[in-house]
């Protein structure tokens, strides 16, 4: 069996690795037209920040190291510009001599992925305009990056709050700028308002509801804004997203779906039973909306290529689908997201509650406690979790993995109460925030007490609700709702005669909890009450 990979870095180079311990009889070309066939783009931005301290710590592997151990045929700097689907070959261009040739194959596997996008305005063709994908892209920004100096970067997305702090690390000033109303848009608005204050925090600028119509390419360069506005810098990094690249696989009459991808089966296969496809430049199902698109994370890209490998060397293997699964940090803030978010469950057409849970990454009264918020979607039927988030400075990776991997196997949020997560005084708490966000959406579902999401309560205002403030006069004092009304829980029971019995009464606490010890005591006197899940803490990441 002779097998050809066009392209390498996680798609490539993970499937020719499996392959060979699947088949050592497999004859195993892979061709990338870069420098490098296995090296990790995702840490190019912490090379700019030196986190990283050079280049040789994001290669992962040479064609050198492929041969000696897995005995593959790598070459770099080799361009495959075309395929004669009939013939079972693919036309080559050898990059440093350019010569043409053909190569035939019994099997192919594309991972061409994606390339980077920068906005399709005057002036974007300025040396100065960079991209965040290559080593030499890190090498291009570190040309310009001088200490002191002013960068703008276009885009809030994962790679755009990563390089924005880097940038800073590295010495500049940063704008960051934004088209969405919010950064991180694959986040819900509350969770994204964490790491917005994190970046304005650590001295990032950050301009949102903002469109770049051109660039300045004179002699002092700078970004130019819809609405008049200059932003003098010494370079410009676009981070806007990426657009796979399928060029190849449609001069071949390959299908490419509407988002843009190639089109694949479960078994990552093409509409050619000899030609597979895996990474960013394919659709693939999501495992929760049963949507499709492109997910351009190296996690499934590596799932994918696994299960391309398998299908090759005979083995029974599906794709499962696609979660997002992912996380960011954005200095101090980490956040987490896997599953469907609010706007793609709404897009969907797909019901959905939400509710909220605070509270510290271990027991507060061990030294060292920090705050993690976690944010659940759930089916209003049955309670399986359809997405979650999560938002703090430590422990979100290990809780945003729980909750992925319970969605995964399809539990419900009544499920997430039983979870049994490790305790000990400094890594968690005998109920995990995990456990109590289930709590908060198993009580909302059984009728013990209704919850309603930042951006409901504010609906629920507009129609007349009484808003209710169970903290104390101190917390209210500090930052309220306007227009709400102070009567701290310990005194609920003796006030109630000062509430409305013809108004629902929106009830809400710092947290959540004495919220919800107050909504029980209106709703068993005859009050209509709903709880602010994650009480004035979400109401104000949401709308502060």
């Amino acid at each position: 069996m002779r097998v050809v990979i066009v392209g390498g870095v996680a798609g490539g180079a993970t499937a020719a690795a499996r392959l060979r311990r699947l088949s050592e009889d497999a004859e195993i070309v892979m061709f990338e037209r870069g420098p490098h066939v296995s090296f990790a783009s995702c840490g190019v931005p912490y090379r700019v920040g030196g986190r990283i301290p050079d280049n040789k710590g994001l290669v992962l592997q040479t064609p050198e190291s492929l041969a000696a151990r897995y005995a593959l045929d790598v070459r770099v700097r080799h361009e495959v510009v075309g395929i004669k689907r009939e013939q079972k070959r693919v036309t080559v261009r050898d990059l440093e001599t350019d010569r043409v040739f053909d190569e035939p194959y019994d099997l192919l596997l594309l991972t061409p992925g994606a390339r980077p996008l920068i906005p399709n305005v005057p002036g974007a063709r300025d040396r100065r305009v960079l991209t965040v994908r290559t080593i030499d892209d890190s090498d291009r920004i570190l040309a310009l990056a001088k200490k002191d100096g002013r960068a703008v970067v276009i885009g809030g997305g994962f790679v755009g709050v990563e390089i924005a702090e880097n940038l800073v690390k590295h010495g500049l000033a940063v704008t960051l700028v934004e088209a969405l109303p919010q950064v991180l848009g694959f986040l819900d608005a509350e969770m994204a308002g964490w790491a917005r204050a994190a970046l304005v925090r650590n001295g990032v600028e950050v301009v949102t509801s903002a469109k770049v119509v051109g660039f300045d390419d004179g002699e002092r360069f700078a970004v130019l804004l819809e609405d008049g506005r200059r932003l003098e810098a010494d370079l410009a990094v676009s981070a806007i997203g990426v657009v796979p690249e399928v060029s190849l696989a449609r001069d071949a009459g390959l299908a490419v779906g509407p988002r843009g991808g190639i089109v694949v089966d479960s078994k990552m296969r093409t509409n050619d039973p000899a030609i597979f496809a895996v990474g960013d430049a394919v659709e693939v199902e999501h495992a929760v909306l049963g949507t499709r698109g492109t997910v351009p994370l190296a996690g499934p890209a590596n799932r994918q290529a696994r299960v391309a490998a398998d299908v090759m060397a005979g083995l029974p293997s599906t794709y499962a689908g696609a979660l997002g699964t992912s996380i960011v940090r954005a200095f101090d803030v980490t956040l987490g997201a896997t599953g469907a978010s609010a706007r793609q469950l709404r897009q969907a057409g797909i019901p959905f509650r939400t509710a909220t849970a605070h509270a510290t990454d271990h027991v507060s009264w061990f030294p060292g406690a920090t705050e993690v918020h976690v944010t659940l979607h759930y089916s209003p039927d049955d309670g399986r979790l359809l997405g979650a988030q999560v938002a703090g400075e430590k422990g979100v990776d290990k809780r945003i993995d729980v909750l992925a991997t319970a969605i995964r196997h399809k539990a419900t949020v009544h499920d997430l109460i039983d979870e049994e997560l490790a305790y000990a005084p400094p890594f968690g708490a005998p109920k995990d925030v995990v456990n109590l966000a289930g709590m908060v959406a198993s009580n909302d579902l059984r009728g013990l007490g209704s919850v309603v999401d930042a951006e409901a309560a504010k609906e629920e205002i507009a129609r007349g609700a009484f808003v209710l403030d169970v903290r104390t006069r101190g917390e209210h004092g500090r930052g309220a709702i306007e227009g709400s009304t102070v009567i701290p829980v310990d005194e609920l029971r003796h006030r109630l005669d000062e509430l409305p019995r013809d108004r629902t009464i929106l009830v809400h606490c710092a947290v959540g909890r004495r919220g919800y010890v107050a909504q029980r005591v209106l709703l068993q006197h005859g009050f209509r009450a709903i709880n602010l899940t994650g009480g004035y803490t979400s109401w104000k990441a949401r709308w502060a």
